[in-house]
This record gives C-alpha cells, structure tokens and sequence, in this order.
C-alpha cells in the first residue's frame, strides 16, 4: 500500500528546492554583473546617448533612403569629432592642472597671487575690489591649508592618473559605438525595456518606459546639449587667454552649466584676473564673450528641446557631483541623467498611489 509524504516533508523539500534555486540564480547574477561592471557606466552612456539623439538618427536615416547602418556610422563618427575629441584635451588638461596643483599642495609652493598695482586705478571699484582681493588671497591661503587632506585625497580620485585618464577617454569611445549599436537596434531595445518594466512594475511598464524616454530626452537635449555648447564656447575663451588651471575652470563651467545655474558664476573672478592681467582691449572683448555665452542658455535651450526640463537642480547638482565623484568625469554627465529618471519615476508611482 503506497503511504503520502508527510505534509511537512513535502514544505520542507520545496523550500529546500527554493533555496537552492535561488541561490543558484543569485550566484549567476553576481558572476554576471562581475563579468559587465568595467562595461556599466560606458553602456548605461551608451544608452543615454542613443535615446538623445534618436530624432536626429531618424532624420538622417530617412534622409539616406533608410539605411539606418550608414545613418549610425555617421552619427558615431562626428560625435566623436565634435565631443570626444575636445572634451579629450579638456579632460588632459584638467588632469595636468589637478596634477600639478596637488604637487604644489604637498610641497608647499602653492599660492594665490595678490592683486596687481593697476587694479587700485580701476574707476569706482579699483580701490575697494584691490583690498578685498589683497585679504582674500591672503585668507583664501589660510582655508586652503585646512582642507589641504581633503583635496589632496578627493582630485585624484576624480582625475586619478594618466591611465585613469585614457581610460575615461576610451569609455567615451566606447560609450559613442554602444550608442551608434544601439540606434540600429532600437525597436527591439524598446520592447526589452517595456518587458523588464512590466516586470518590475507591472502593466504600466510601456508608460514608465516613456516616462524614462522623455525624461533621458529632456535632460541630455535640454541640460547636457545646453550645457555642452556654453561650456565649449566659454572654455574656447578660457584657454585662448591662457587662464592658469584652464581645464579646472572649464570642468566648473561645465558643472555649474548642467546644475542649471548660470556659468558668470565661474565667470566673474576669471574676467577680474584679465582685467588685472591683459590690456583693457581684450579684458573688454573677453567679459562680451564671456557674458554673451553665459546667458545664450535662455536662446539655446527652446532650440534643442522646445521647453526647459521639470527636474529640480537639487537632484541635478547631487547627480553630477556625486557621479563625478563615484565614477569620474563621465559619472558627471550619467550621474544627473539616472538620478533625474529615478526622481521622475518614484514621482510617477507617488501619484499613481495617490490616484488609486
């Protein structure tokens, strides 16, 4: 006569078959997130950027007779020509700067120049801007000391060596093939996204998707492409006359740029020191170029994307910063993409509960 298991025999096997598949799984996806993680930040780049300029891609490929290969290629080639390129030099130049900073730190020969004789001259505020720049390079060198352990420790992390260098440069590379793969594929990457939504979320999968499209969109055509254009132009002005730690001031712009706040922020001090340094001619062709750039984000902006992004600047501020700080210069640029779709996301399921 055949005899059932014991109930609790048969719970305790199937939890026993439970664990031992889910560890089996969790072992797999460890190993595999292991395997991909050098590839993470250049492929969630890649990502961004394929989701940028897709209307662009489209235009082309339609233009070319809908040879969507030819259409990618294209796209890959100039946007490394326009953007990997320049942002190259700026990201070797900010690493020498930072380099040579830290050394001047650790041996103790760094300063802060004071102001020159001319600038007491200066009609109005020649006298009063001489003191306060005189006091101030000499406190300035007095809170430089004291954070000296952290920006000795923090710089070389973000610009951490010539091979940390060529490798963030190579993962812009990298990331601008990824995009350029990724374009072709984008109806079958469209329906993946859409399934993995709709498993994470549910039957509003497709609309989160869309939600994070408009969002990618809104931020890389809106902030970044903005950013982008005033900190290349502005940084043309900044090396042409031959600022100290150019590549520094660029980076600044640029991350004052994506916060959304205005790059004369930067601007000011350095259109100060021309005016102590150059001739009142270029000093005065310097601050029109300076200032014209520093405001064209108000012209820019409608023209990319039509209307300014909804993200708060907190959320973009701590995505840029804290991707820089985690990842390095290209966390500066993913940092505040994925940040904003996470806020525009759990904004979204905050008043879908509301709603239900």
């Amino acid at each position: 006569m055949k005899t059932e298991n014991n109930p609790v025999e048969q719970q305790t096997h199937s939890a026993i078959l439970l664990t031992l598949r889910l560890g089996f799984i969790a072992i797999l996806l460890v190993f595999s997130f292991k395997i991909i993680s050098p590839f993470l930040m250049p492929i969630i780049w890649g990502i961004i950027i394929s989701i940028g300029i897709f209307p662009l891609f489209k235009s082309l490929s339609k233009l070319l007779g809908g040879k969507e290969s030819i259409a990618s290629v294209i796209l890959v080639l100039i946007s490394i020509a326009l953007f990997v390129v320049p942002f190259t030099m700026l990201i070797l130049s900010a690493a020498e700067s930072i380099e040579v900073f830290v050394t001047k730190l650790n041996n103790g020969t760094f300063h802060i120049p004071p102001p020159s004789s001319t600038v007491i001259d200066w009609p109005i505020i020649g006298k009063s801007l001489y003191d306060l720049w005189a006091k101030s390079s000499e406190n300035l060198m007095v809170l430089i000391e004291k954070i000296k352990p952290y920006l000795t420790t923090v710089l070389p992390t973000i610009f951490s060596s010539a091979a940390g260098v060529i490798g963030t440069i190579f993962q812009f590379i990298f990331s601008v093939i990824i995009a350029g793969v990724l374009l072709v594929y984008a109806d079958g990457g469209r329906k993946v996204a859409i399934s993995v939504f709709k498993v994470i979320i549910g039957e509003d999968g497709e609309g989160f998707v869309n939600l994070s499209k408009s969002t990618i969109t809104g931020v890389v055509r809106g902030v970044l492409g903005t950013a982008l254009i005033q900190t290349v132009f502005l940084g043309i002005g900044i090396f042409a006359i031959g600022i100290p730690g150019a590549g520094i001031w660029t980076v600044l712009v640029l991350l004052v740029a994506i916060i959304q706040l205005p790059p004369t922020l930067v601007m000011i001090p350095i259109i100060i020191y021309v005016f102590s340094i150059e001739s009142t001619t270029i000093a005065v062709l310097f601050t029109v170029w300076s200032v014209i750039w520093s405001m064209a984000d108000s012209a820019i902006k409608p023209i990319l994307m039509g209307k300014g992004s909804d993200i708060p600047m907190l959320v973009l501020l701590i995505g840029s910063i804290g991707g820089m700080m985690a990842f390095g210069i290209i966390g500066l640029f993913v940092g505040s993409v994925v940040l904003a779709i996470t806020y525009q996301v759990f904004v979204a399921i905050g008043k879908r509960q509301e709603v239900g």
